[in-house]
């Protein structure tokens, strides 16, 4: 505990070695994998162990407490909203099925979304599909090291059709890497009177955003991922008060589904046209019964920790990562090897994908890419994934390897781990 005083006293300006210290992390092991899940900070492990044995036993009612009050309050503010509009939830995957399934979607409809969405995206479109009968037009995003914003946006604007309701997209794609131009594809979806949905997974905690700023309708992300809180918590936004200056458009009608405060008899209150709250959505889509109070809380506490480090800071210590891993791939791969964008910035993410063996149809291989990283992790206790999309033009999926980035990374154990990647790939090419 006294190590932790120490931090508090200058969190936002303590080096990056200190910082590390603050994770639970093997000194042995090589991190590269916090698209899938993050390192829980030693506070965050301590706050739920307190919280948990401190209920354990306990007579009070947990059904007030498991709405997260004060919790989603300060959540919600780190990104910009309200707590009406903020929901904990148990991880990205739950967050993008409720609002899939909040939403009036019927067979008139159609959503547009990208082949490089997460599973949990695109089952649950099909979901849609096969319950509604919803079309679910899909759309391959242009990917590689000269990849641009324009060029996403223009994706999405060739696929818009007068029956498309919903846009669909990564915040940031967890195959390519690729932070997608969020603000210009609300700025399209609202030209055309179109819901917006981001999978936000690989946001929290390493994008300093303002969900409000962005225009989005609705956002699920994770909390154990590059927030590293807990496992089993993420986010759910959703929109719940008209701000014209970023979203001019009437809230979506939407249907809180999993929820036991919705009324036995009558709906909701009427919910607001303006920038005043009128109908706390939030509380509906929070009560769903007894809730962990312990995870929650952790998670806070990982965002308060956030805080204190500063999540500017953070940001741009993961984007400047990615940017060095970036570059040692260029360096020992070849550009052409990057799956990531290069030469556009304003699409740079802590998450580079990139094909590791010489022979281009290598790229199809799926046995040789799972060997790659299955013998990095048990021979060099390095962690990345292997990760699998479509390519325009391609007959075949390509598989490639994934490294991200964290503020408890550092540029010699990047460099460290490259270095091993080539001399493995060239071994196994």
């Amino acid at each position: 505990m006294a190590l932790i005083t120490d931090f508090d006293s200058g969190l936002a300006t303590a080096s990056w070695d200190r910082v590390r210290d603050l994770f639970a992390l093997d000194p042995a092991a090589t991190h590269l994998n916090t698209g899938t899940i993050g390192a829980m900070p030693h506070e965050v492990v301590e706050t739920y162990d307190r919280v948990t044995r401190e209920w354990a036993g306990s007579l009070a009612n947990i059904y007030p407490p498991s709405l997260y009050p004060e919790h989603r309050a300060l959540i919600a503010r780190d990104f910009g909203v309200d707590q009406d509009e903020m929901v904990i939830c148990h991880n990205a995957t739950e967050g993008i099925s409720r609002i899939i399934a909040g939403l009036d979607l019927g067979p008139d409809d159609a959503v547009l979304t990208t082949t490089h969405e997460c599973f949990s995206v695109l089952s649950n479109f099909n979901l849609a599909h096969n319950r509604f009968g919803v079309s679910v037009d899909l759309v391959t995003p242009p990917s590689g090291p000269d990849v641009t914003a324009e060029q996403v946006v223009a994706a999405f604007e060739a696929a818009l059709t007068p029956r498309t309701k919903v846009m669909a997209f990564a915040a940031v794609t967890l195959y390519t890497g690729t932070r997608m131009p969020i603000r210009a594809l609300c700025d399209l979806a609202q030209r055309h009177g179109v819901i917006t949905i981001a999978d936000a997974a690989l946001m929290p905690g390493v994008l300093d955003v303002d969900l409000r700023r962005l225009g989005l309708d609705f956002m699920a992300g994770s909390g154990s991922k590059f927030q590293c809180g807990p496992l089993g918590t993420g986010l759910l936004y959703a929109r719940n008060k008209v701000f014209p200056e970023h979203n001019p458009l009437p809230l979506p009608r939407f249907w809180p589904v999993v929820s036991t405060w919705y009324p036995l008899l009558g709906d909701m209150p009427k919910r607001t046209t303006t920038s005043v709250e009128t109908c706390n959505l939030g509380d509906y889509l929070q009560s769903a019964g007894s809730a962990s109070i312990g995870r929650a809380a952790a998670l806070a506490k990982a965002c308060e920790l956030w805080n204190r480090i500063g999540r500017r800071r953070i940001e741009e210590r993961a984007l400047e990562l990615g940017w060095h891993a970036k570059r040692r791939v260029v360096e020992l791969f070849g550009e052409a090897a990057l799956y990531s964008p290069l030469h556009d910035a304003r699409l740079h993410a802590p998450v580079v994908a990139f094909k590791p063996f010489r022979d281009p149809e290598d790229a199809w291989n799926i046995n040789k890419i799972m060997a790659f990283v299955d013998r990095l992790e048990a021979e060099h206790r390095i962690w990345i994934r292997w990760v699998e999309f479509p390519v325009p033009g391609s007959p075949h999926a390509h598989y490639a390897a994934r490294v991200c980035t964290h503020l408890f990374n550092d540029h010699d154990e990047i460099d460290r781990a490259l270095k091993v990647m080539a001399r493995l790939a060239d071994e196994m090419s």
